[in-house]
């Protein structure tokens, strides 16, 4: 037997900017747990040169990518083939070039739905969950929640239009799961106390609060902002003060890093090792 290493097969990260990005380091953790042979690179692309920056990374052998902002709507448009939930989300965060061409799938909700109901152990089924926002990242997570049978969706957004337009888009998924789902502006949030409650909007960036009626968190309540940092959110602090319990995102970031190396390699890693030596870096940046 030959005692040459296997070859590795390369994955990135491509944005703009991308310095930031913690992807390569959850990626070579999720590596060397399962023995897959691959490395991960960040691939900074002008915002003008992502479909060229991808094909080239293609050529050159590269098998597949996570895509982050601002380019997860022309990641859509290059794939040859889509997945049922980035159809729906409308946008991909993950591309797996094969013989058949590029597939385009997005892992976002995937990794919200995992990390509230295995990470934090809250389930969905049967459950009243409000969505805050009706952008792209709210658009990314309705298929995966509904997948999970809540009893309610609640999608609230400032602009109660843009709210209308989601829940039409998924009023035919919401009858197949038997889930009611409704929403407008933030006068639509019924005062009394949802199960969950996700920050799809990005306030958190600014410290700005989303609208919504202190009545609806309780202490049964999970508030989940899809942000996080080395702080609460002030979305979290305020869910807090209102008796809820508080999730930041990072879980989210973890589970969906995880879905798309089960995309690419067939082999789904265990993201809690991963998760909690992130959760100790960013303590240790307090």
């Amino acid at each position: 037997m030959s005692d040459q290493p296997r070859p590795r097969d390369r994955y990135a990260v491509i944005g703009n900017p991308i310095a930031h990005s913690k992807s390569p380091s959850i990626h070579a953790k999720f590596a060397a747990e399962t023995g897959e042979p691959l490395e991960y690179d960040r691939l900074l692309a002008p915002l003008d040169g992502f479909v060229e920056h991808v094909e080239a990374f293609r050529a050159a052998g590269g098998r597949g990518l996570n895509v982050t902002v601002p380019f997860k709507l022309e990641a859509h448009a290059l794939a040859h083939r889509l997945s049922p939930r980035a159809a729906a989300a409308g946008a991909v965060n993950t591309l797996r070039f094969d013989k058949d061409g590029i597939f385009g799938d997005n892992t976002d909700g995937f990794g919200l739905v995992r990390d509230i109901e295995v990470n934090l152990g809250v389930s969905l089924k049967g459950a009243r969950v409000l969505l805050l926002g009706a952008g792209g990242a709210a658009r990314g997570v309705v298929l995966p929640m509904l997948e999970r049978h809540p009893g309610e969706i609640t999608i609230v957004n400032r602009t109660a239009q843009k709210a209308h337009v989601l829940i039409e888009q998924f009023e035919g998924a919401a009858r197949e799961f038997a889930c009611l789902i409704n929403g407008g502006g933030p006068q639509a949030v019924d005062a009394r106390h949802y199960d969950v409650i996700v920050n799809a909007t990005a306030g958190s960036l600014d410290a700005a609060l989303p609208e919504c009626d202190a009545r609806a968190f309780g202490a049964g309540t999970l508030a989940y902002d899809m942000m996080y940092g080395a702080q609460p959110t002030v979305f979290m602090r305020h869910a807090e003060s209102l008796g809820a319990r508080a999730s930041d995102g990072l879980g989210m970031l973890v589970e969906q890093a995880a879905e798309s190396f089960f995309v690419w390699r067939g082999v789904r890693p265990d993201g809690a090792p991963v998760l909690a030596g992130l959760r100790a870096q960013l303590a240790a940046q307090v």
